[in-house]
Formats: C-alpha cells, structure tokens, sequence
C-alpha cells in the first residue's frame, strides 16, 4: 500500500512540476521569439512549442484525476458535515458509511464508464494489434491535433484516475469501519512542524502580543 501511496505522489509531483517547467520555457520561447535580436530571434523562431499548450492541458488533466484520489486518501475534498456530526453516534456512522460507498460507487460507474470509452476510441485496435491480433475493420482511432498521439491514451485519465478514487473510497470505508474515524486534512498543520516546535512558535507568540 505504501508503495501505491508513494506512486501516487510522485505522479502528481512530477506532472505538476513538468507542466510548470514547460509552461515557463513556454512564455519565454514566445517573448523571446518576438525580440528582434539578430541569430537569437531566428534561433527561436525555428523552435517549434506549438505543442506545449495541448501538453500542459493534458499533464493538468491527468494531474488532476489522481489528485481526486489523494484527496479522498488524505481527507483534503471540502465536505459539510454539520449535520453528520449532530447526528447520533449509529446514525452517524451509517451516514458517512453511505457517503463513502456512494462515492466508491460513482466513481467506480465513471471508471466503467471511461474504459468501454477509450476501448471503443482506438484501444482495442492498439491491443490486438500489439497481440498480433486481425484487427479487421476495427478503427484505429483518431489522434490528438499537435501532438498526434492515440487520444484513447490521453483519456486514460479518466478510468485510471476513477479506479483510483474507487479503491481510495473503499479503503477509506474499511478504515473507517476498524476505527470509527475517516482521514481529515488540517489546513493550519504545516508539514514538518512538530509538536514542540509548534509549542515553542505559539509561546513566542503570545509573549510577543503581551
């Protein structure tokens, strides 16, 4: 589990981290193709980034699904439960047992939904292909503008990021069930910070207001 948890992160670092670095080399090109500085400018003019645009779309796309599923890992998703809370003790677990098992089944519906999807848009035909398969009058599928990758690969996304989210809801559902409690993200908790240095930053503060 830590190993998916870890893949998790580090699929949504990097696709944040090398969409900004393609965004930047992406605004400079641009600027920099429309200063007139002799070899530069045509240096740059030859550069092609027209493709970096649809790149950055995607990277944000994808980064975003397996950002839904982190989210309901750690708690992060805005939820109001005041009304939950009120609620006793049983009903209160029925409740966010009810949640959590209608989240895992809309995703899990999206999920389905989005593979029959990207199956039908070319995937099939890009399976039986790589099996030696006849694909007979199976359609290859139509491609992206710039880039022109399969766009049942692009669309990936959405099963994959769905599934995810998916198992997160269950296992949130099956943690909740063995302790009673479900993941809560703190907004005032920095990463890092602990308990004494915490203690020591909030004496420092109140000395300082008296």
């Amino acid at each position: 589990m830590k190993v998916l948890d870890h893949l998790e992160e580090w699929i949504i670092t990097f696709l944040m981290g090398a969409a900004t670095v393609l965004i930047f080399f992406s605004v400079v090109h641009r600027y920099g193709a429309g200063t007139r500085i002799p070899l530069v400018q045509d240096w740059l003019l030859s550069l092609h980034f027209s493709w970096a645009q649809e790149l950055c779309i995607y990277m944000f796309v994808w980064m975003a699904k397996f950002g839904a599923a982190y989210g309901v890992r750690t708690g992060i998703h805005v939820g109001v439960d005041v009304l939950v809370n009120r609620l006793p003790d049983d009903w209160r677990n029925k409740a966010v047992l009810l949640a959590l098992a209608g989240g895992a089944l809309f995703t899990g519906i999206i999920g389905t939904l989005g593979l029959r999807f990207i199956w039908e848009n070319g995937m099939h035909y890009a399976l039986f292909h790589l099996l030696g398969i006849d694909t007979g009058d199976l359609p290859q599928g139509p491609t992206t503008p710039d880039l022109e990758w399969p766009t049942w690969i692009v669309y990936s996304a959405v099963p994959m990021g769905s599934f995810l989210m998916c198992f997160r809801f269950l296992q949130v559902m099956v943690g909740f069930v063995r302790t009673g409690t479900v993941p809560h993200h703190d907004a005032a908790h920095v990463e890092g910070l602990g308990d004494d240095d915490g203690a020591f930053n909030e004496t420092v503060l109140k000395a300082g207001a008296k």
